[in-house]
């Protein structure tokens, strides 16, 4: 399972890239707006720091205002990817971009229908929100073993990017279902290197090491 991080943040991403943890980045307008940095900077330094998919998106809500700002964004970098709402107008759009080769990541996917119907058009990636899902007491884990079962069905290339995650459980429920990608927040990365165990066991290991003679 690759891991992307969910942030704009590019010292959280040169941190969590030195580690080598990362395979790729996702960006949205709110997580760049927190940057107080125009967009194609920080889209550009993100590009330049991390060897992967760095998810880009639109703002732009009809098929031709999607496809015009999708074909800008992937002038930016060769790895940049449009990051597109699933709408019919997103879909659109996805299909247009995805016949001249630019990679796709359809956002905003809260059942597996949508999901379906974006690897139909050529999606690269679809992005299932599990978090807000489990926010209105649906599992959304559930929708994205539904949504990987009918990709695999029909071999669609499509990979499914398991998202709005919001600790270590969903993680490895994203892991057990054989999601292709999960994309994190960094307070979620951290945590899953921490164990209090861990921790514990480390500091026996140092303090019996200032016995040995030396």
């Amino acid at each position: 399972m690759k891991i992307f991080l969910d942030t704009a943040d590019v010292t959280e991403i040169r941190e969590a890239n030195d580690m080598g943890l990362i395979d790729g980045v996702t960006t949205n307008p709110s997580l760049i707006a927190k940057t107080g940095r125009p967009f194609r900077e920080v889209v550009a330094e993100i590009c330049s720091i991390v060897n992967g998919p760095i998810s880009a998106e639109t703002t732009a809500t009809d098929a031709r205002g999607m496809q015009a700002e999708g074909e800008e964004l992937a002038r930016i970098h060769p790895n940049v990817t449009v990051k597109i709402p699933m709408t019919p107008e997103g879909l659109k759009a996805t299909r247009a971009l995805s016949k001249k080769g630019i990679k796709t990541n359809v956002t905003l996917v809260f059942q597996p229908l949508q999901g379906l119907l974006a690897a139909k058009c050529g999606a690269t990636f679809v992005s299932p929100f599990i978090g807000r899902l489990d926010d209105v007491s649906a599992e959304g884990m559930s929708m994205v073993r539904d949504l990987l079962r009918m990709l695999q069905n029909y071999r669609y290339p499509t990979e499914v990017i398991v998202a709005s995650v919001r600790h270590p459980i969903h993680v490895a429920q994203a892991a057990l279902a054989g999601a292709h990608v999960v994309t994190i927040p960094g307070k979620v990365l951290k945590q899953l290197t921490q164990h209090p165990l861990t921790d514990i066991g480390l500091a026996k290991f140092l303090e019996d090491a200032k016995k040995i003679p030396r």
